[in-house]
């Protein structure tokens, strides 16, 4: 077969939710909320529909969105934007990587990932002929340190991309694993591509660092957000890129020949809600944590042993902890039999996997999390 068609494989995410829809297994897979998305943002978005919002927009993204971004920024990070020179709007952060790398990587570049690592990453950076540089996080607590990245720097580094908080691991970075990895990346040259879709997904009081806020890494950092991670609304496919004016020139040169523009009136409800006041992010948040913590009690009470979740929608099961001498792979395919999807995490490895943990999506409706935790302590026993 083709190389080209063999280098970009099937993502596990849409395997395992197939299988669910095949099977009639609950999901807890795939990472969509099942509730929860903010009414006022979708009456905007609807409104900007039918009062003529239909045509294209700027390729940059429309002016409200982008301001709303950099007002929001400023409220919640403390950090300054320049609107109209420091922000791109794109269809979703998925499209943003792929932006970033193609502007950013020539074939040769040597691009240091975090693994696991969410599975877009691996294959854009082949696509744009960079050879990758793997950094292999472990739990429980997925942390890197500078023996880690000596091994993996070199003068030939372009490009870092780091995810937080991170999918699947659903652990965070902050400011001295920040500061850490600005010092590397200074003495290469090479710039951070930071995805931080679930920014505003962090738990227990914990405060989510920017790539941005790192002055060392202001002018050689892209940031990227998604307006769908933070309202629940991932079917827009909302998101953008924040770097300095330099930066930023050369990723909009790149979005253009991608998807180009973005539904306005999509962007527009975006802008909306970003304008929202502190509390409803609190509030947010918190209604998350609590998914997570019913998930967590419920399957520590039937004997499985759960890893620290301090971020996105996920938390994992420690199977060798639980006494669960099963791999990650065989042990999901026991529990879809048994009626719920899970992922294993190894599949986020590019070499030398962790296959002991499975990773579950929480964000979803009380009765929907009840019935999983039934189904999954029901199947306990067929894991040993």
């Amino acid at each position: 077969m083709n190389p080209l068609y063999t280098a970009m494989p099937t993502t596990i995410f849409e395997t395992m939710s197939a299988r669910a829809r095949a099977t009639g297994a609950i999901n807890l897979g795939q990472g969509f909320p099942d509730s929860g998305w903010p009414q006022d943002v979708l009456d905007a978005a609807a409104s900007e529909i039918l009062t003529g919002h239909n045509q294209y927009p700027p390729m940059p993204g429309i002016p409200a969105l982008r301001q709303a971004v950099a007002t929001h920024y400023q409220s919640h990070q403390n950090i300054d934007l320049d609107w109209e020179r420091e922000i791109t709007i794109t269809s979703g952060a998925t499209e943003a990587l792929a932006a970033a790398i193609f502007a950013l990587v020539s074939p040769g570049d040597e691009v240091v990932l975090f693994q696991p690592l969410y599975d877009a990453y691996l294959p854009l950076v082949g696509r744009a002929g960079g050879v990758p540089r793997l950094v292999t996080l472990r739990p429980p607590h997925w942390q890197f340190n500078a023996e880690d990245l000596a091994a993996a720097f070199s003068e030939k580094t372009r490009l870092v991309i780091v995810n937080n908080p991170l999918n699947p691991s659903a652990s965070t970075f902050g400011r001295a694993a920040l500061d850490l990895l600005a010092g590397f990346a200074t003495r290469s040259g090479a710039v951070i591509l930071s995805d931080e879709v679930w920014e505003h997904v962090h738990f227990d009081g914990a405060e989510h660092v920017s790539v941005l806020s790192v002055p060392a890494l202001r002018n050689r950092a892209v940031k990227i957000g998604s307006g769908g991670k933070i309202f629940a609304l991932t079917g827009w496919k909302v998101g953008w890129m924040c770097a300095a004016p330099a930066l930023t020139a050369v990723l909009a040169k790149s979005h253009q020949f991608l998807t180009f523009t973005t539904p306005p009136a999509l962007q527009l409800g975006i802008a909306h809600g970003l304008g929202k006041p502190q509390e409803w992010f609190e509030a947010m948040r918190a209604g998350f944590q609590r998914s997570r913590d019913r998930l967590v009690a419920g399957l520590a009470a039937a004997g499985y042993a759960m890893l620290p979740s301090a971020g996105t929608y996920f938390v994992s099961i420690d199977l060798a902890a639980s006494g669960i001498s099963l791999g990650d792979a065989q042990a999901a395919e026991r529990l879809l039999a048994a009626g719920v999807a899970t992922i294993p995490v190894s599949a986020f490895y590019a070499e030398q996997p962790v296959t002991t943990t499975l990773r579950l999506c929480f964000a979803k409706r009380d009765a929907v999390l009840d019935e999983a935790i039934a189904r999954l302590s029901g199947a306990r026993d067929s894991l040993r």
